[in-house]
């Protein structure tokens, strides 16, 4: 995996951005899980292949809104293309249609940015990382209306960035204070215009900050220590931490960390790191 920051136009509505290759593995699913931002995902090789009950969804290129039940994108042992995090502030400058529009929706690329197979080949062809995300930054300054409404209230803004900066620690009341809405108002208007109320928005933000932090852990082979985790996360205890990985993922911390980012962690391995081949 590779990360790239845009430049400074465009770092204002677009967040992580992340390059990934995983070839030789097993055919199976990965969990693309909830989060703060939309998510655009290209790909140049082969489409994302998306598990639904009516049967598999293809997309050379997806737009997602935001979401709360995961993803199951099924791969074949191959998966190559670029992760863009789009803010929803910017939805409707970069995307023509506000973030509200597009809550749990999965659209295809080109139905929001027309162009988008031109990308897609020229992506193809790019000798590497660095010229495929100057591309993405190329078409995205492209496509970016900067007459274009918003559709966010600062209010709205101010929260949401709040959420961010704070991982999740501002409550709703203490949000709607420093706003001078009521609680109900800033419910009804974030569900508008991002898709989800503060509330929500607020769990998935301390999951985020949680997952990522897991993700360090394991790469680093460190010990979990899912209470501390949970204590650093803003969580109450590590049930409460359990609790929500299993609603944003369906599966318990050790679980999705030992299925999601290192399948060679120790079946053995408890969560505090002291059992099995330590690692973490």
């Amino acid at each position: 995996m590779v990360s790239w920051t845009p430049g400074p136009v465009l770092r204002p509505l677009v967040g992580p951005v992340h390059g990934y290759r995983q070839e030789g593995a097993a055919p199976g699913t990965h969990r693309g899980v909830a989060s703060p931002w939309l998510t655009m995902i290209l790909t140049w090789d082969e489409p994302l292949v998306l598990a639904h009950g009516g049967g598999p969804r293809r997309y050379p290129a997806l737009v997602g809104g935001l979401h709360l039940d995961p993803a199951m994108i099924v791969h074949p042992g191959r998966q190559v293309g670029v992760q863009v995090s789009l803010s929803p502030l910017g939805a409707r400058a970069l995307l023509g249609v506000p973030a509200g529009e597009l809550a749990f929706r999965d659209v295809e690329g080109a139905a929001v940015l027309p162009g988008m197979g031109v990308l897609l080949e020229r992506m193809g062809e790019a000798a590497g990382w660095g010229e495929r995300f100057g591309l993405v930054e190329e078409f995205l300054l492209g496509r970016l209306d900067r007459r274009a409404d918003a559709g966010v209230s600062p209010e709205v803004a101010f929260g949401w960035r709040r959420l961010l900066q704070t991982r999740g620690a501002v409550g709703v009341a203490e949000l709607a204070a420093e706003t001078g809405w009521s609680e109900r108002h800033m419910r009804r208007r974030f569900a508008e215009q991002v898709g989800m109320p503060p509330s929500t928005l607020r769990r998935i933000v301390r999951f985020t900050a949680a997952r990522d932090a897991l993700r360090r852990r394991v790469a680093r082979r460190e010990p979990l220590d899912l209470a501390g985790l949970a204590q650093a996360t803003g969580h109450t205890d590590q049930a409460h931490l359990t609790r929500e990985f299993r609603a944003f993922t369906g599966l318990p911390p050790l679980h999705y960390a030992r299925t999601e980012l290192s399948p060679e962690l120790s079946p053995e391995l408890s969560p505090d790191g002291d059992a099995g081949s330590g690692k973490g």
